[in-house]
């Protein structure tokens, strides 16, 4: 009587796979722009120090932190800071961080120091963090050298 899509013989429905490829593809779409955003923060200059007891982190709030990557410049004997993917200066990183923090409570900053940084620099980094009111700070290690 009625029915719709497949052979009236059999009575059963035929697969449609085409909106299934769509479907899929949209997927697709979604977790490769995603995944690049994430990826765009990381500095693939650093080589982050080694921690055997390191951890994941959850990914459940990566929306809401701030990447600080620290490279060390052994020629000149100086470190580059970049906030996410800007190389900005000390009074920038502030009041960005401070913007964002006043905009999040919840607002959180990751420490990717290259493993050659002096804790010296790291410490002025940290500093740069308090000031922008920021109280939660993670470090980014490995768990074991690659």
């Amino acid at each position: 009587m009625a029915g719709g899509g497949g052979s009236t013989e059999s009575g059963e429905p035929e697969f449609q796979i085409a909106p299934m490829i769509d479907v899929l593809l949209v997927l697709l779409i979604f977790f490769m722009s995603i995944t690049s955003a994430q990826v765009l923060r990381i500095d693939k200059d650093i080589k982050l120090p080694v921690a055997a007891d390191a951890k994941k982190k959850e990914d459940k709030n990566a929306m809401f932190e701030a990447a600080i990557n620290i490279r060390w410049i052994p020629t000149q004997q100086k470190s580059v800071i970049k906030l996410d993917t800007q190389e900005l200066e000390n009074e920038e990183i502030v009041n960005i961080l401070t913007e964002r923090k006043n905009n999040n409570p919840v607002y959180r900053a990751i420490i990717r120091g290259d493993r050659d940084v002096p804790a010296v620099e790291i410490q002025k980094v940290m500093a740069l963090i308090a000031q922008a009111g920021i109280d939660d700070i993670s470090f980014s290690a490995l768990n074991q050298d690659s």
